[in-house]
């Protein structure tokens, strides 16, 4: 088998299947903000990447994609349910975003999840070449640098969490909580989106397994594992450049005809998440639709919600009751051809989602704990003529960046009410100047930014960037 000198391991492959005009199954690169930021390194190395392809059953052999091996690991349906169902997102997800639903706890699950990291963290040892970079990435592989360090010592391993890390009186609640941390430190580099996450690490490296740490270093045995915040970002210009085509700006204003032509459009876009604040702003919204600030006649609420883990429980639930109150508002509010909000849950090619962003006077980001939110960094980077509000909750990793966003705490009802009625009322030049500083910081601080910095500082050496560069 060839080996490569830079490994991706993830839970996904970055691909998609089609069916072509011949009835054949088609593979095709996904849109996606982590395979575009690495794919100017990974054509000019020999890369791999590692993940689960979907389906269940045997993995199927795939070959290079766009110059990029791709190595699937074959998961069947128990592990789906135990692991990536189950301890990932029915323990983890929730306690790692402020436990807003309660987590739940299975030895069943937590052997599944061993049970599959083990099978990524093979598959990674098996294709990277002598001394190879391998970045692990997130929440549903944390047990992988350990059992790859095991197998493969010779290895630098990189991993980054994309979601939130917890407080550690959170984190403790964790039956196995020393092994995920014994699993983190297998990496030579962990990062992490915002430097309070990073602290939230080193305070329970040191209270659990009683290791000298920083929120910069930890040391482990013989070796020094490095800690950093590496807040992850949007390609800037690939946004920036959809947004501005005829066709979209087209688009667009067809778009707002089809509203109504209201004076304000409010748009959310989000999955349909208990993490993600939809309730509390709905109510908002009802709020302000009963006290007259805002009317149905010129203001319009565009809700995005794409259904996500289906077959999770609390998700079904948190859907029945989202679509409820849809309707009541609807009911109470909207009048025939003038519907309060527009309440969409399908899903958008980038073009169309390019033009809603366009569209919105007001984009509404209120999650309840988000380790980035990469939806609010595009819609900045889509207004093209830097006008636009974005109401950004303060429990977003991207608030740490977006400090010209009005700014909220989504727990508090009467004060997201009045931001958001601060972001429609806004003079102008007002809502210029934020956006346009915005705008600046994702031109400077864009994802391929963030993947040369997280790899810079796990290739010591230099030694991967630097045949990149000069292949460049």
């Amino acid at each position: 088998m060839r080996q490569s000198s830079l490994v991706v391991v993830a839970n996904r492959l970055p691909i998609d299947d089609s069916v072509a005009p011949d009835g054949a199954c088609e593979w095709r690169r996904s849109p996606g903000g982590l395979v575009s930021a690495l794919h100017p390194l990974l054509r000019h190395t020999t890369a791999t990447w590692v993940g689960w392809a979907g389906g269940t059953g045997a993995a199927p052999t795939l070959g290079d994609l766009d110059g990029v091996r791709m190595h699937s690991v074959p998961l069947t349906a128990e592990d789906l349910r135990d692991h990536y169902e189950g301890f990932a997102n029915a323990t983890l997800w929730p306690l790692y975003h402020d436990a807003v639903e309660q987590p739940e706890y299975h030895r069943r699950w937590w052997e599944a999840y061993q049970r599959v990291n083990q099978r990524f963290a093979e598959a990674a040892a098996e294709v990277a070449e002598p001394g190879a970079l391998v970045w692990v990435q997130d929440y549903h592989l944390q047990l992988v640098p350990g059992l790859l360090r095991a197998l493969r010592p010779d290895l630098r391993i990189g991993f980054f969490l994309h979601v939130p890390f917890p407080p550690p009186e959170l984190f403790m609640q964790l039956p196995r909580r020393a092994e995920l941390l014994r699993g983190m430190l297998g990496a030579d580099l962990i990062g992490f989106q915002r430097a309070q996450a990073a602290h939230n690490f080193a305070q329970l490296v040191t209270k659990v397994l009683g290791l000298p740490a920083t929120d910069r270093r930890i040391t482990v045995d013989d070796r020094v594992v490095r800690v950093g915040a590496f807040p992850v970002s949007i390609d800037t210009a690939e946004m920036a450049a959809l947004a501005a085509r005829p066709d979209v700006a087209e688009r667009a204003r067809r778009l707002r005809q089809d509203l109504g032509d209201p004076e304000h459009v409010i748009l959310s876009v989000d999955r349909m998440d208990y993490t993600k604040g939809i309730e509390q702003r709905l109510k908002a919204y009802s709020e302000l639709l009963a006290s007259g600030d805002v009317k149905v006649r010129d203001t319009v609420l565009v809700q995005m919600a794409v259904p996500s883990r289906e077959r999770v429980g609390q998700y079904q639930i948190l859907r029945d009751r989202v679509e409820r109150e849809v309707g009541r508002i609807n009911g109470e509010f909207g009048r025939v051809g003038e519907p309060a909000i527009h309440y969409l849950t399908q899903t958008f090619d980038r073009a169309e989602l390019a033009a809603l962003y366009r569209v919105a006077d007001v984009m509404a980001v209120t999650p309840l704990r988000d380790g980035m939110n990469l939806v609010a960094k595009e819609y900045v980077a889509a207004r093209v003529d830097d006008s636009g509000a974005l109401l950004l909750s303060e429990f977003a990793g991207a608030a740490a960046e977006l400090s010209q966003a009005y700014l909220v705490n989504p727990h508090d009802l009467e004060g997201l009410k009045q931001e958001l009625l601060a972001a429609l009322r806004a003079e102008p030049a007002d809502v210029r100047a934020r956006m346009r500083a915005m705008r600046e910081h994702l031109h400077r601080n864009d994802i391929h930014a963030w993947a040369r910095s997280y790899l810079s500082a796990l290739d010591e050496s230099g030694s991967l960037l630097t045949r990149v560069a000069g292949s460049e």
